[in-house]
């Protein structure tokens, strides 16, 4: 029982060139300098095949690289769910995570959101931060000298919709990520801190639907 009363699952998604990766890791150091063990996990990730598919995909164009990107995308996010135990640790931060779907066609995402969110664990400390279009483009054409298929004005503007709308459907905390860094930063170590260690029922669904997950695709 402890280990279900310890956890806490926090998720950090939105746009490209949103801050996720910056707000992530600043929390995981808050949270070892306060002697906590932390496990962050970024998505997609680079150390399997899932992962690494779904960043080749987002390099290439078309509808059918589109769709590829986002379903491998969400097959590494389910391995990660799958591959690393959730006993062990007092905070785990996933960096992208069901926002994942906005990426397909319409109205595929909305399908493929709620199908995910009914197998996947949620939690109660799931922030999306939104930028303007324009602001994550400014960020993409400073920082970046490739640019994934979904990174222009156009695809940003339409993604931001497609995932605003989901995450006022869903459980999200919407974080204004136009403020500055140490400001967005303040913010969700607040909501963090307030809302503590997740109940009993948020950590018991959390490890329910793990089991589940592993029953299904690891018989």
């Amino acid at each position: 029982m402890e280990a279900f009363e310890r956890l806490v699952f926090i998720v950090i998604d939105g746009l490209d060139a949103s801050g996720k990766s910056t707000q992530a890791i600043a929390l995981y150091k808050f949270f070892k300098s306060h002697g906590k063990t932390v496990f962050l996990r970024f998505h997609p990730s680079s150390d399997n095949f899932f992962g690494v598919k779904a960043r080749q995909f987002l390099y290439l164009k078309g509808k059918s690289a589109h769709s590829a990107a986002a379903l491998f995308y969400m097959f590494d996010v389910i391995r990660s769910i799958l591959h690393y135990s959730w006993r062990k640790y007092d905070y785990i931060i996933f960096v992208r995570y069901l926002m994942g779907t906005a990426y397909l066609p319409s109205p595929l995402h909305r399908i493929a959101y709620h199908f995910f969110a009914s197998i996947v664990p949620t939690s109660d400390l799931m922030f999306f931060l939104d930028v303007s279009p324009e602001e994550a483009y400014r960020r993409i054409q400073q920082e970046r000298r490739r640019r994934e298929m979904f990174e222009s004005l156009e695809e940003l503007k339409r993604i931001r919709h497609k995932a605003l709308f989901l995450a006022l459907i869903g459980k999200w905390a919407v974080i204004d990520g136009n403020k500055p860094v140490k400001d967005v930063e303040e913010e969700i170590r607040k909501i963090t801190v307030v809302e503590g260690i997740c109940s009993l029922s948020c950590n018991a669904q959390i490890f329910s639907k793990v089991k589940v997950l592993s029953r299904i695709l690891l018989q």
